[in-house]
């Protein structure tokens, strides 16, 4: 029996989570174009004419106080944190109150995986911004999650209700939420590899502009292998955990279902990707390009599988 007024008030949730995230989207672009602007423009010019003397300095001295009265007034950094945690909060209780509505685990179908992954790519985004202070990969990551989330509320929704027959089992709490998880972090770190294949085109790119305030490429490249580290053994053992979640519901460990072949491929790439980076020291263009293919291979998986394949692992509705 679905609860509506719950089912309801997880609706709104998730309509108020998005608009918190379009906010805090905004917070971390005005953080980019003016913190970077007036970090990059005070410093240099106050100590040229302060040296030469003379009322230059004195401007000088009156632009930095300007600038740092700006600072104190606009915290754009501090507010798109503050929006962005606040935003996560709603959309955790959206994914609780979708469950407790149905009665189950929030992740029976297309909208609910969506909105669990993305609730997971934003989770690892706010350890590493809290870890690495990577308050630059904000506002692209923002949209990637506020595209998503149009997608399943748009395109993809379905109202709460009980889930299939082979879904009834604690594994799925178990296998999903790692799946989750790994699709998640992955997630973060293809829009970190996406970030510096641009920075690395941009190199002689107009000083100034967006991309001269994210890190240099091989921050970028080094933060993308990090995160892509931390999901690979989660989603190795989400493979795991669904090849035995496999034999006790339909008797078998492995069948080479399209759900089950795609999620090995993609495991495979990954793999690729770290064995070239530990072994042949891959770095830069060729190790992003294996990179990317393997979040390709991961989208495919997630969308294609569901909707274009006919298989055992079919939910999209």
């Amino acid at each position: 029996m679905v609860d509506t007024h719950l089912a309801n008030l997880s609706n709104q949730l998730m309509l108020g989570a998005v608009l918190l995230y379009v906010v805090a989207m905004v917070g971390y672009a005005a953080d980019i174009a003016f913190g970077g602007r007036r970090a990059a423009a005070v410093p240099s010019e106050a100590k040229v004419l302060i040296g030469a003397g003379g009322p230059e300095a004195s401007e000088a001295a009156t632009d930095v106080e300007e600038a740092e009265d700006d600072g104190r007034r606009i915290e754009w950094g501090r507010f798109a944190v503050l929006i962005n945690v606040l935003a996560w909060g709603v959309h955790g209780a959206e994914i609780i109150t979708r469950g407790m509505a149905a009665d189950r685990v929030p992740w029976g179908n297309m909208y609910e995986f969506t909105s669990a992954i993305t609730f997971a790519a934003v989770t690892v985004y706010l350890v590493m911004l809290w870890r690495y202070k990577v308050s630059w990969l904000g506002p692209f990551l923002m949209v990637a999650v506020i595209i998503a989330l149009g997608i399943a509320t748009i395109w993809l929704y379905n109202d709460p209700g009980p889930l299939r027959p082979a879904l009834h089992s604690y594994w799925i709490a178990i296998h999903v939420t790692a799946a989750v998880t790994a699709t998640g972090t992955f997630t973060v770190a293809g829009v970190a590899t996406i970030l510096y294949l641009v920075k690395a085109r941009d190199k002689a790119g107009k000083p100034g502009g967006i991309m001269d305030r994210v890190p240099d490429a091989e921050t970028l490249d080094r933060i993308s292998h990090r995160t892509m580290m931390f999901g690979f053994p989660i989603w190795t053992f989400a493979i795991i955990a669904g090849a035995i979640w496999a034999d006790s519901a339909w008797g078998r460990y492995w069948g080479w279902d399209p759900k089950e072949t795609w999620s090995f491929i993609t495991w495979v790439v990954y793999a690729g990707y770290l064995h070239a980076r530990a072994t042949a020291g891959w770095r830069g263009r060729k190790a992003a390009v294996i990179s990317l293919i393997a979040f390709g291979c991961l989208l495919f998986n997630f969308f294609g599988i569901n909707y274009l394949v006919s298989g055992l692992h079919s939910y999209a509705g």
